[in-house]
């Protein structure tokens, strides 16, 4: 071989490892981010080939955490009956995939059969036809979700709305029992007999529920999102006290608000925002049982917020239950500590932490001067700034300014706890949108 003919072979040579390693390169940029998920569900997936190629990140667009086992559900789930959750979405994609959860069950649940739609409007549970797509877990209708697991579905290709509503329907012939569930949806999903999981008309789904079952996420392929925002509180969060089938929870305002600023060209972030709020919910204590209802802040941060898909930013409202529902006087520094310790575990995954001050409740049948002094130090001391990353200040956006220890009289619903619609848009109001800008401090 001449010396011009080894040196041709070598620029060919290196021609081949540029261009394979350019492959390699580009596969792993096009990534999400994310990682992949097993059974226990992880809140990333692993690829799915047939999922478009399609630019776009996966990020969240609709999540309820799971929080207990239904009541009358412990012998035979949903066994024989099509469930059809309706969720309102934050952000649209090009594709979807969704999270179902056994959390609860004593026994696997079999899913034989379920699909996703666009509904054709917020209060019922017909489908928009050509929308209508049948989902696969790992290539295959049915799935088995062993007790205490979820799982993660394939993506399916299907236009997601922003701001839109989503038909979620699965479909188990089997007992499988309790039933894993949201309890305080504020939006009315349908049941039907029978497997009408793919039926688009809705006139099957004669029974009308206001919960969420086994559905605990919808996640979408993106092109006008670069990350979620979890909000992780409790009934405040959830939006108990808010107008049903309305959206009108803080949450589904604050997604409002920042889409909204970022149409009319202010430079923010474009994220989503999904809610994992549990009426009741406390920092540190759980409910009764194995697993526990309503388990605590601490216990189920890393699934309900750090496992989301794309987190960028978790925004806390936890703190008045663990006032509240203490038969002794609570100590603001056990709840304290909790806190930081939530802020710690989101830091060591980059993630920023807006924290919420917590609203008064004079009024409330709970209420006593020593828990209100418990609560203003808490307070004072998440004002400080060495709790959070920021700020967000609910206590003030709400109280009554002649009475700051009360809320005001047109933000309380009537319970002197949980506000009225006009005051959770009030507390969507009092963020400072360029404090979702940035992510954890580098020193952790």
């Amino acid at each position: 071989m001449t010396k011009r003919h080894g040196y041709a072979l070598l620029a060919a040579i290196i021609a081949v490892i540029v261009g394979l390693s350019t492959a390699i390169y580009v596969g792993v940029a096009a990534d999400d981010g994310s990682a992949g998920t097993s059974a226990l569900g992880r809140a990333g997936a692993p690829r799915d080939p047939a999922a478009p190629a399609s630019a776009g990140i996966w990020v969240g667009s609709w999540s309820a955490s799971p929080a207990g086992a239904e009541p009358g559900t412990e012998a035979f789930g949903m066994a024989g009956r099509s469930v059809r959750n309706l969720v309102h979405t934050s952000v649209g994609g090009t594709s979807a995939r969704i999270t179902l959860s056994n959390l609860y069950g004593r026994t696997a649940l079999t899913v034989t059969h379920a699909s996703i739609a666009v509904a054709l409007a917020s209060d019922t549970a017909a489908a928009s036809a050509d929308t209508m797509r049948r989902l696969t877990f790992g290539g295959s209708t049915t799935v088995v979700v062993p007790a205490g697991q979820q799982v993660l579905s394939d993506a399916v290709r299907i236009v997601i709305p922003q701001g839109g509503d989503v038909l979620v329907t699965t479909y188990s012939p089997t007992p499988s029992g309790p039933v894993t569930y949201h309890p305080h949806a504020r939006q009315i999903s349908y049941v039907a007999e029978g497997d009408l999981t793919e039926e688009v008309t809705g006139t099957g789904y004669t029974e009308q529920t206001p919960f969420w079952r086994y559905l605990t996420a919808l996640d979408v392929l993106s092109n006008e999102s670069d990350g979620t925002v979890v909000a992780f509180g409790d009934s405040l969060t959830d939006g108990i006290t808010s107008t049903q089938n309305a959206n009108h929870r803080w949450t589904d305002v604050l997604s409002e608000r920042l889409r909204s600023a970022i149409r009319s060209g202010q430079d923010l972030p474009r994220y989503s925002v999904v809610n994992e709020g549990i009426s009741g919910n406390q920092v540190l204590a759980s409910g009764p049982g194995r697993p526990a209802d309503n388990q605590s802040g601490l216990s189920r941060f890393s699934r309900d917020a750090l496992a989301r898909t794309n987190v960028k930013v978790v925004v806390i409202d936890l703190g008045v239950n663990d006032i509240l529902r203490n038969p002794r006087l609570a100590d603001p520094d056990k709840i304290l500590d909790g806190l930081r310790t939530l802020v710690r575990a989101a830091h060591s995954h980059g993630i920023k932490v807006i924290g919420a001050t917590l609203m008064p409740f004079q009024g409330h049948r709970g209420y006593t001067p020593a828990r209100e002094a418990v609560r203003q130090q808490i307070n004072a001391e998440i004002r400080s700034g060495r709790i959070y990353d920021a700020v967000v200040d609910f206590d003030k956006a709400l109280r009554d300014p002649y009475n700051p220890r009360r809320l005001r009289s047109d933000y309380d619903s009537g319970d002197h706890l949980h506000p009225t619609d006009r005051g959770f848009e009030k507390m969507a109001q009092a963020f400072d949108l360029n404090e979702f800008k940035g992510s954890a401090p580098a020193q952790l």
